[in-house]
C-alpha cells in the first residue's frame, strides 16, 4: 500500500523575510510522519496572492494539504479565499462562527473602549469560509477548517504555533482526515542519540552495518555536538531494523546516551531525581542557557534549585566566592575558575550537584593562548567531579549552544559514573 502524501503550506511574509523562524512546518511534518503520512514537501510562501495560489495548486495534488497562517481579519490574510478558489468552490458566511467571533470581538472592543463597528468587517471576514468546509473551532478569533477538494483533504489552521497545535488535534479527529489516516500505516520509529562521536564516525558505522533500505530509512543529523540517528521502519522490516541497530551501536556504544526522544536535560534531571540529588548551575559565557534548558522540562523544580549567571569577575567573586587571587593567577577562562564556580554554586545555593561554564564566545576577546571558542566546564557532586575543556567552532551563538549542551552531558556522565568515557 502506498503511503498517503501530504504537502504543508506555511504562509507569512515575515517567514520569507527571515524575521521569524517557521515552527509549524517541522511540527506538522513530524505529526504526519508518525501517523504514516509522507510529508512530501514543506512550502513557505509570503502573503502575495500569486505565490500562495501556486503553493495551494501544488498542495491540492497531494492526498492531504495542511495550510497554516493567513486567517486574520486584515486585507493580506488571503488563505481562506484562495483555498476556496483552488478547490473551485464559493464562500459563505457561517452564522455560528459570526456570532462566536463577534462575541469575542465585542468583549475586546468594550475593554478597549472602542466601538464594535470598528471590528465588524474583520469579524465577517474571519467567519466567511469555503462552501462545504467544516469548522474545527476557534483559536483566538481564527477558525480551523477542513475541506474536501476532490481527491485532496485540505486542513486550514492559524499561524501562531500554540493556536495551530491546539486545533491540529481536532483536525486529526475530523472525518475527512480520519479517512486519509485509515489508509496510512504508521512506521516504527527508532531513535538513537550519540554524544562524543563525530558525524562521519556515525555515518561510517551505519554504512558498515549495511546502510538503510529494505524497509528501513535512516537519517543522520548533527545537533550541537550530538548526533541523532532516526530510523523509520516500515511494517515487516522490524527484523532488519533490529539487526541494523545492533550493528550500528556496537562500535559506538560508549557514545550512546538515549534510545528515545528524551533530551539530555531530561536525562540529567531523571538521574538526579532517582538519587534524590539537587542541582544548580554557574554560568559565564552561556549566560543562563544551561539553566534555561533545565527549566524547560516540566517538573524540573523538584531537582533544579537555581543558577548564577556570573559574567563579570566581580560577580564571580561576590556571588560564587571565586578567590580574587585565583582569577588573577589563572584568569576568568580557566579550569581553576570553572572548578571554583561549581564549588561556589554548590555552597551558595545548597545544591548536591553543580555544573559551571566559563569561556570565550567571541567574536572578540580571544588570543593565541586562549582563542575564541575556548570553554572550560566543571561538574561537581558529593561523589566526585568531572572537568572538560573544548575549543568549539562556530559563531558566538553556536559556541554558546554547544557549551550548554556539553555542560549537561558532563553532568550526565558524572551522575551515570561512566568514568571510562572521554569527557
Amino acid at each position: 500500500m502506498t503511503r498517503p502524501r501530504a504537502v504543508v503550506v506555511v504562509t507569512g511574509s515575515e517567514l520569507v523575510r527571515g524575521d521569524r523562524r517557521d515552527l509549524n512546518g517541522p511540527f506538522l511534518a513530524a505529526e504526519l510522519l508518525r501517523r504514516g503520512v509522507e510529508p512530501a514537501r514543506i512550502v513557505i510562501v509570503g502573503d502575495r496572492e500569486e505565490e500562495l495560489e501556486g503553493a495551494l495548486a501544488e498542495g491540492l495534488r497531494a492526498d492531504l494539504c495542511v495550510v497554516s497562517g493567513g486567517l486574520g481579519p486584515t486585507h493580506d490574510d488571503r488563505t481562506v479565499e484562495l483555498v476556496a478558489r483552488a478547490a473551485g468552490v464559493g464562500l459563505r458566511l457561517d452564522e455560528g462562527l459570526h456570532r462566536e467571533i463577534g462575541g469575542i470581538s465585542r468583549a475586546f472592543a468594550q475593554r478597549m473602549s472602542r466601538p464594535y463597528v470598528d471590528f465588524e468587517q474583520g469579524v465577517r471576514k474571519q467567519a466567511t469560509i469555503p462552501e462545504g468546509a467544516l469548522s474545527l473551532g476557534l483559536a483566538g478569533t481564527a477558525p480551523g477548517l477542513v475541506l474536501e477538494a476532490g481527491e485532496c483533504v485540505v486542513v486550514v489552521l492559524p499561524g501562531p504555533p500554540g493556536e495551530l497545535q491546539r486545533l491540529w488535534r481536532f483536525a486529526v479527529e475530523s472525518e475527512p482526515v480520519r479517512g486519509i489516516l485509515a489508509r496510512a500505516r504508521p512506521p516504527d520509529v527508532r531513535l538513537l542519540r550519540f554524544f562524543g562521536a563525530s558525524e562521519s564516525a556515525v555515518a561510517k558505522a551505519l554504512a558498515d552495518a549495511g546502510g538503510d533500505g529494505d524497509g528501513v530509512e535512516a537519517t543522520i543529523c548533527a545537533r550541537d555536538f550530538e548526533i541523532h540517528v532516526d530510523m523509520y521502519v516500515q511494517p515487516g522490516a522490524e527484523g532488519r531494523a533490529d539487526e541494523l541497530t545492533s550493528q550500528l551501536v556496537a562500535p559506538l556504544d560508549r557514545y550512546l546516551f538515549s534510545l528515545d526522544e528524551r533530551r539530555v536535560e531530561e536525562l540529567v534531571l531523571d538521574l538526579c531525581g532517582a538519587r534524590g540529588l539537587t542541582l544548580a548551575t554557574a554560568e559565564s559565557c552561556t549566560g543562563g542557557m544551561v539553566a534555561e534548558r533545565l527549566t524547560s522540562v516540566p517538573g524540573s523544580s523538584r531537582v533544579f534549585l537555581g543558577g548564577v549567571v556570573a559574567y563579570a569577575d566581580e560577580v564571580k567573586k561576590a556571588e560564587l566566592g571565586v578567590p580574587a587571587e585565583l582569577l588573577e593567577r589563572h584568569g576568568a577562562v580557566s579550569a581553576e575558575t570553572a572548578a571554583a564556580m561549581a564549588a561556589g554554586a554548590r555552597e551558595r545555593l545548597g545544591a548536591d550537584v553543580a555544573v559551571a561554564v566559563t569561556g570565550i564566545a567571541g567574536p572578540d576577546g580571544g588570543s593565541d593562548e586562549k582563542p575564541v571558542g575556548l570553554v572550560y566546564l566543571h561538574a561537581e557532586s558529593p561523589f566526585g567531579s568531572r572537568t572538560a575543556d573544548f575549543v568549539f567552532p562556530g559563531d558566538r551563538e553556536g559556541i554558546r549552544r554547544r557549551a550548554a549542551v556539553t555542560a549537561l552531558h558532563l553532568v550526565r556522565r558524572l551522575l551515570a559514573q561512566n568514568r571510562d568515557e572521554p569527557a
